[in-house]
């Protein structure tokens, strides 16, 4: 089982102090990077695919956090992807590990900020960073609050509990669970397969207790990794809008040789083996 990010019974600020602030984002990095990550995204996979009907309804004007399964190395690029697609206007941070970020400092300028998942202290300055993120307005908070790498098929879902304690930061917030899911279906490099599920809204008349909270959250993002699971098992075309394409076919010799060969016979070269 995970360790808890918090304790229960730990006194937690509900407000922050005023020298926390949300990190300064630079534009300019910001969009370089994020077309880059893009390019990354697209020379290493085939698709990114969005469940139909699954796209995220919130409203601008509430605070917002999502919360996903934590499954690849690839969960930030993907974040930041989805990102742009889904929020651009708003300013989107994520949690990263404290000693990881001060290898790559430059991350800060991106909307992370680090992370000491080891001590009380700093779920203490988790909660602060993340508070005034959340005062912030048009903001978003991505995390990842299973706290380590899991199967995307485990069961149970469990997640750390210092996500349950975001509800008492400000006065409304909005939680969207997010599951990501990397397949290899019909082609040389797999998949990224995407489903949103339902706002969750917390204002000052739902209390819950960190405990029911959390509750709440797994069945959330259980029930949308279950659904998007499903789907891809499926593997119906239909079923699915895409965000991206990449890169099909074997390599580049024998793509030649089909494209050469398809040209001869008068017909169309598709360098995909399948439909989808």
């Amino acid at each position: 089982m995970n360790r808890p990010l918090v304790s229960q019974r730990e006194r937690l600020p509900a407000r922050h102090s005023p020298a926390s602030v949300a990190p300064r984002i630079s534009r300019g990095l910001l969009k370089f990077f994020g077309h880059y990550s893009d390019s990354y995204l697209t020379r290493h996979f085939h698709t990114v695919r969005l469940l139909k009907n699954s796209a995220p309804k919130t409203s601008d004007a509430l605070p917002l956090v999502v919360f996903l399964n934590h499954s690849a190395w690839w969960d930030p690029l993907v974040c930041l992807l989805l990102s742009r697609r889904f929020f651009p206007k708003r300013n989107s941070y994520g949690p990263i590990d404290g000693a990881a970020l001060g290898r790559y400092k430059f991350f800060e300028r991106l909307g992370f900020f680090g992370v000491d998942h080891k001590s009380p202290a700093g779920a203490r300055a988790f909660l602060e960073t993340a508070g005034a993120i959340l005062r912030t307005p048009d903001s978003a908070l991505w995390i990842t609050p299973q706290g380590e790498f899991a199967d995307f098929h485990a069961r149970p879902v469990l997640l750390q509990r210092g996500l349950s304690h975001l509800t008492k930061q400000v006065e409304r917030v909005a939680f969207v669970p997010l599951a990501l899911q990397y397949v290899f279906w019909e082609e040389r490099l797999p998949e990224i397969l995407v489903g949103f599920g339902e706002p969750i809204v917390f204002d000052a008349h739902r209390t819950l207790s960190p405990i029911a909270a959390t509750s709440l959250f797994e069945s959330a993002l259980t029930s949308v990794q279950d659904h998007l699971a499903d789907a891809s098992a499926r593997r119906e075309s239909d079923e699915w809008e895409t965000l991206c394409r990449g890169r099909a076919g074997t390599n580049v010799f024998y793509d030649a040789w089909r494209r050469t060969r398809a040209r001869f016979r008068g017909e169309k070269f598709h360098s995909a083996h399948s439909d989808l």
